[in-house]
């Protein structure tokens, strides 16, 4: 019969007890996450905690180790705080270098934390709580964001612009109409946040490894604790899922992509081409060889960042792709792409509330671009509708007057009534009425669209929504 190895252990890690030999320091170096998850340390604190309240309630340890461990972990809370801890990457990640500190402190309490969790279920609960966080701030930096497009559009109530498509003068506009789309984006951003929370917002510490734990823990009163509204409901599919971390970075792109589309326009509007826009000194930056110039770098980057924010969503789609049930250390890879794309949105969205509050237009330039394009062309098929022509036909009857007017190298309120009557007969006097850029906006009084009557309206619920007096 063979005799059982009692052969000394030798690695020095909380979970050694089966290795004979040290871990390598190129295999440390190379699966350490404390370099980044540290900044998970005051989440990671807040559950220890709940856990601790947890075992005590369930006679799993007693309450004095209880209170030893509540108060060690404050202690050391404090000192991360203040900048006096030392995280040590042999520790590996934010878990191990707060229990090995904790014993440290308090001795065999500490050891007993640990209890009935598993790092898989533990890192589960720290993101979860961090992002639920996280939620918070990306709601009111996204709400200022909207402040800033809505009081503009207040500020900018009235004045007219070209409106666009394919880059093309297209139709009248109001700027105010145009300045609130953006509004309606970031709006559904604060939606898309709101309902990503729900899922977030789910209890995973009890799963344990993968199949829970046999120890009588009560998961429904560390939810209570920590102030989820659910329990998840499948221990296997908690320590494997990703899906709510994956979802929140399709919201953070979606967020960036409005932001880069802003910045896009800007970019142009500040161009000598367009010269709509006056952004702030304090927000542009020189040239280190043109003197003459003035750069619009903010909205740039915030347009270049919109690439790094989408990398970080295919990052972690490309770590859960094909990943088996459950744990698998790939999921460590999950938290450098999150952190990154929430550090970045919220840099963009911060900088771009300040970029809108210290920007003007150039209303009257934006009016004068109006008047070229033939941009009332819909407007007289329109009147020809009204006055009972299929659509086509009025579509066919205006595409060419635009053609007499391009070869005349004349605008469409240049032509007088009798060269109008000679396309149609159901042409009147009352034809100038649409002609002109502002009688274009303001016949569209559809719900949604331009004219001054809608926007206003549309103003007073942006300002009620958003609290602005």
């Amino acid at each position: 019969m063979t005799e059982p190895n009692n052969q000394e252990q030798t690695s020095s890690k909380l979970w050694g007890g089966r290795f004979a030999e040290q871990t390598a320091a190129s295999v440390e170096a190379f699966t350490e996450s404390i370099s980044y998850d540290w900044r998970l340390y005051r989440h990671d604190i807040l559950g220890s905690k709940a856990h601790a309240r947890m075992l005590a309630k369930q006679g799993l340890i007693n309450d004095e180790e209880r209170d030893a461990i509540i108060a060690g972990l404050s202690e050391i809370e404090q000192e991360i705080d203040e900048g006096a801890f030392e995280f040590r990457a042999e520790l590996e990640d934010i878990h191990m270098n707060i229990e090995k500190a904790l014993t440290d402190k308090i001795g065999a309490a500490g050891e007993k934390l640990h209890t009935a969790r598993s790092r898989n279920d533990q890192i589960a609960l720290d993101i979860r709580l961090y992002l639920r966080d996280e939620g918070e701030v990306l709601n009111h930096l996204l709400t200022e964001v909207q402040k800033g497009f809505t009081r503009l559009a207040r500020t900018n109530l009235g004045a007219v612009m070209p409106g666009y498509t394919h880059l093309q003068r297209a139709q009248p506009v109001l700027l105010s109409h145009h300045l609130l789309a953006y509004m309606e984006m970031f709006g559904r951003d604060r939606e898309r946040i709101a309902d990503c929370m729900k899922r977030i917002n789910i209890m995973p510490l009890g799963s344990a490894a993968l199949a829970g734990t046999g120890l009588p823990i009560d998961r429904d009163f560390v939810a209570q604790e920590l102030g989820f509204p659910a329990v998840t409901a499948n221990s296997m599919d908690t320590t494997a899922d990703r899906d709510f971390a994956m979802e929140l970075l399709f919201c953070l792109t979606t967020i960036q992509l409005h932001l880069s589309r802003m910045a896009e326009e800007f970019v142009l509007w500040a161009s000598k081409e367009f010269d709509f826009i006056r952004i702030g000194d304090k927000y542009c930056t020189g040239s280190s060889i043109m003197p003459q110039k003035k750069n619009p770098d903010i909205p740039e980057l915030i347009r270049g960042k919109a690439g790094r924010v989408t990398g970080s969503l295919v990052s972690l789609l490309m770590t859960v792709k094909g990943l088996p049930l459950t744990y698998n250390r790939d999921l460590q890879e999950d938290k450098e792409p999150l952190f990154d794309a929430l550090d970045t949105v919220k840099a963009s969205l911060s900088i771009t509330a300040e970029l809108l509050v210290n920007s003007s237009f150039d209303t009257q330039k934006m009016q004068a671009a109006t008047y070229g394009g033939f941009m009332t062309a819909t407007d007289i098929a329109d009147y020809l509708v009204k006055k009972n022509m299929p659509f086509r036909q009025a579509h066919g009857v205006v595409g060419r007057i635009v053609a007499l007017c391009q070869e005349r190298d004349i605008e469409l309120i240049e032509l007088n009534l009798n060269e109008l009557q000679e396309f149609s007969d159901l042409i009147e006097e009352d034809i100038f009425d649409v002609l002109s850029v502002e009688g274009s906006v303001n016949s569209r009084v559809s719900i949604g669209g331009t004219s001054k009557l809608r926007v206003a309206e549309a103003l007073e619920r942006a300002e009620q929504q958003l609290g602005i007096v």
